[in-house]
């Protein structure tokens, strides 16, 4: 199908100081046009970094990062906020719903951002949106009048709005409990499904990596490879110790 997101030898480098700490160490990776793809790693591997590379909220130290076929390290910032405003949409683990907005305008908000569409075919598109979700009803409800689900399902309306060709998600059920975090990444593969939008995932969590096409595996700023959700689940399964089970007494 071709890539939607290239990264070729990217390297990602902070400075504290006089000190340089690396976060991304000559990562290369292609996802294609639809994939349900999982970044898997332990705390501190460089996951949100190259996500927050491909959502272009920050640029590679060295190296190329091409999304939708734009070397975003070649653009202006007005062309790389078009790019993320048109191409790209954004689940984060707190949310990041405006807590004085209702739910229907919070779901709104991009499309006002883009000004594209009138106040009907707005008004269309984000109630079709929240039906999808299961939040018609709670269109005039704010974030604090919500469960945790309910905002996250909200921010995943959001992020879909736009129709944007990607959407980015980092560690998208953290927050939540396993029964609300396994119905999130239920409703994202059903619109990944529906619509062929490519989502791209953090993650830490197996049992989220099963749902993936393909799970790439970070460490230490370096890929270690990548795989089926199948085997990662199967390898992670296999590395977990098993604790003896204790003898009952005579």
């Amino acid at each position: 199908m071709g890539s939607i997101v290239s990264i070729r030898d990217v390297v990602k480098e902070y400075s504290l100081g006089k000190v340089v700490v690396p976060a991304l160490r000559g990562v290369s990776l292609e996802v294609e046009k639809g994939e349900f793809i999982s970044i898997a790693g332990p705390s501190g591997s460089g996951k949100t970094t190259m996500l927050n590379l491909i959502g272009c909220v920050d640029t590679a130290t060295r190296g190329v990062v091409e999304v939708a076929g734009q070397d975003t390290g070649k653009l202006t910032e007005r062309k790389l906020t078009a790019l993320r405003l048109d191409t790209i949409g954004f689940i984060f683990q707190s949310f990041n719903l405006v807590s004085v907005l209702t739910v229907f305008q919070n779901v709104e908000f991009p499309l006002l951002l883009q000004r594209k569409l009138n106040g009907a075919q707005r008004k269309a598109r984000v109630m079709q949106l929240l039906e999808q979700v299961g939040l018609a009803t709670h269109a005039k409800h704010r974030p604090n009048e919500l469960s945790g689900g309910q905002r996250q399902r909200v921010a995943v309306a959001r992020a879909l709005v736009t129709e944007p060709q990607i959407v980015l998600a980092d560690e998208p059920t953290a927050n939540l409990d396993s029964v609300t975090g396994q119905a999130i990444i239920d409703l994202m593969k059903s619109l990944n499904q529906q619509k062929g939008t490519t989502f791209i995932f953090s993650t830490h969590d197996y049992k989220v990596m099963q749902h993936a096409n393909a799970v790439v595996r970070l460490a230490d700023g370096k890929l270690q490879g990548r795989e089926t959700g199948e085997a990662a689940v199967a390898a992670a399964l296999k590395g977990m110790s098993v604790a003896p089970v204790a003898q009952a007494a005579p």
